[in-house]
């Protein structure tokens, strides 16, 4: 919304992945409404997006975290839950699910909410080439990730 002088109301920006640094990726060139970015605008937008948490960290000088932004997206996902459990049509959302979308266990990607929960997992889509070479970098970190998580519940 910043680059493109829009209400952030109004844009939606696919992001895909993890929750921390280079996990997070923004598909930019999935962006709704659909522009395009040049490179140099790809890369600060990613960084923004990917550091956005560690930003906020630094401004409170280490004395809090985004706390309102995680509560909004909490709100956000359980309206959404919430719309997809009452039969609404169409409510589709970001989250970190059991998936098939890449060749880890888990991934963040685009989901259909409906009576029955998570009712379909979308593909990623068209990938640019940045977009891509980021899938890779996420992933690697991301399956590092996930291999602790599962270990820690299976003790």
């Amino acid at each position: 919304a910043e680059v493109l002088g829009l209400d952030p109301r109004e844009v939606n920006v696919p992001v895909v992945g993890g929750h921390a640094g280079v996990t997070i990726l923004p598909l930019l060139s999935q962006v709704k409404p659909s522009c395009s970015f040049t490179q140099e605008e790809t890369e600060y937008l990613t960084s923004r997006i990917q550091n956005g948490g560690t930003e906020v960290v630094e401004a409170k000088a280490g004395a809090g975290s985004a706390t309102l932004s995680m509560a909004y997206a909490a709100v956000k996902f359980a309206d959404a839950c919430l719309r997809g459990l009452r039969g609404d049509a169409g409510v589709v959302e970001c989250a970190f699910v059991p998936s098939q979308v890449t060749e880890l266990p888990f991934f963040a990607s685009r989901v259909r909410l409906g009576r029955n929960g998570v009712e379909e997992i979308y593909p990623l889509g068209p990938l640019n080439e940045y977009e891509r070479v980021g899938l890779e970098k996420a992933k690697k970190e991301l399956g590092g990730s996930i291999d602790k998580g599962v270990s820690f519940v299976k003790k």
